[in-house]
């Protein structure tokens, strides 16, 4: 039962990103964050829906499914192959090499957004959402979720975001 309430909560918000106006009561974005960036597409909502399913499931280092739990880079290369079947490495820095940069202004929801957090470049990745927010698998102990990329801890971690090319002849 809980899954049905997600799909439907998720298939809200996306077809609100697709109509480009804010849900109300929303706080506005920093106009830097995605701000030019292209509107939501139905196959990019295929990975968000894939990402925001994953919320609450037990962070695991080297999961890579609902049922084994998730590390970071193990939650992106699983929404990755479900959404678009792109099969990216299991390793934060190996899935930023693998990717082509993109600006902050220019993000769009499915890009990954790079942090690091172990004191080494791209060591966690996590989703892009839209309006400044990202899924992410982020430690031991706690559940994939969801941040805002202006909080002060992330914004000093920040090392890039990088995006892969979805092959629309899918949908």
């Amino acid at each position: 039962m809980r899954h049905n309430h997600l799909y439907s909560i998720v298939i809200l918000v996306a077809l609100q990103a697709c109509s480009g106006t804010p849900p109300r009561g929303t706080i506005e974005r920093s106009a830097t964050i995605g701000e030019r960036a292209a509107p939501m597409t139905l196959e990019r909502a295929e990975g968000l829906i894939q990402a925001l399913s994953a919320l609450g499931v037990d962070y695991q280092y080297g999961g890579r499914s609902h049922a084994t739990g998730f590390d970071c880079s193990g939650l992106v290369a699983h929404v990755y192959r479900a959404a678009w079947g792109i099969e990216l490495p299991h390793n934060a820095a190996a899935q930023a090499e693998a990717g082509s940069k993109v600006s902050v202004a220019e993000l769009q929801a499915g890009d990954l957004v790079f942090y690091n957090t172990l004191d080494r470049p791209f060591s966690h990745v996590g989703i892009y959402l839209g309006d400044g927010g990202f899924v992410h698998a982020p430690k031991t102990g706690a559940p994939v979720r969801v941040e805002r990329m202006e909080s002060n801890y992330w914004v000093r971690r920040f090392d890039g975001a990088r995006r892969f090319a979805i092959d629309t002849r899918r949908y």
